[in-house]
């Protein structure tokens, strides 16, 4: 934190509006931390709160309307390509999906305190034509909302924070190696259930040269599209004979799929 606070009082306000649309646009380069020197040097009088939640607002707003500018001009390929670096990219699509679905433009007014959901709630605002003076409006309130958050944080605890920041001191290189072993911990553990995740879905799946052989030779089979419905909006083109419904309520309406002919399920 002591480096943190050194850093923003040589460079001031630029450093807040750089890094923060850094880590807004996809940068692995962590804000929080800097959001809360920034409020803790507003609480000392060193910096004024309300130009550096300005230049945060502005920040943010500015990475998310390229996101989402990307997402009205390259379609559901942005978010296909946002969620393949990611942790659990074979549940990201769909995750944040159901959460756009469920909320809409207010998802974004939360989107930044919600791992995973800040980077892919623009583009997806985008892939559905949300209006941009609608988006710009529900995406300014939440970034304002997160930047005063954290901002505020630091300003009302400015000096617990420099406690914090000097036990940490103290711990040195013990503390680097905690935060490692525990982020190189939950990392193995994300990778082992990715590969038997992998491992169970080879077992039951299907190419679709496969697939092709079988229709081509008149074979009867239960095609059942499980892509979200706005997925199917994006996208609305599916294999012939195919019947579209939510994988959500694949176990309750299972009754719907015939017993006398091999069941086929595709997701993209």
């Amino acid at each position: 934190m002591h480096r943190t606070v050194e850093f923003l009082l040589h460079h001031g306000y630029i450093v807040l509006l750089a890094w923060v649309f850094a880590e807004q646009s996809g940068l692995p380069v962590p804000s929080i931390p800097l959001l809360l020197a920034a409020g803790a040097l507003a609480g000392a009088g060193q910096m004024s709160l309300l130009a550096s939640l300005f230049f945060v607002t502005l920040a943010a707003v500015c990475a998310d309307f390229l996101w989402y500018q990307l997402g009205r001009h390259k379609g559901i390929r942005i978010l296909q390509f946002l969620c393949k670096i990611t942790l659990e990219p074979d549940s990201c699509v769909r995750r944040t999906e159901g959460v756009f679905a469920k909320q809409g433009a207010r998802s974004l007014i939360l989107a930044k305190f919600l791992p995973g959901l800040s980077t892919v709630a623009p583009p997806l605002a985008g892939i559905f034509h949300m209006r941009a003076r609608r988006f710009l409006l529900f995406d300014a309130l939440g970034a304002l909302l997160w930047a005063s958050t954290f901002l505020g944080l630091g300003y009302v605890f400015s000096g617990e924070i420099e406690h914090i920041a000097e036990h940490a001191a103290a711990l040195g290189g013990w503390l680097v190696v905690i935060l490692i072993g525990a982020l190189a911990s939950y990392l193995g553990y994300k990778f082992v259930a990715r590969r038997r995740f992998l491992h169970n879905l080879r077992i039951a799946r299907i190419t679709v040269e496969e697939l092709k052989q079988k229709l081509d030779s008149g074979e009867e089979l239960a095609i059942v599209d499980l892509r979200h419905s706005m997925d199917f909006e994006a996208d609305p083109e599916t294999i012939p004979g195919a019947f579209r419904l939510d994988a959500r309520e694949l176990e309750e309406k299972n009754d719907q799929l015939p017993r006398d002919r091999e069941i086929i399920l595709y997701c993209t």
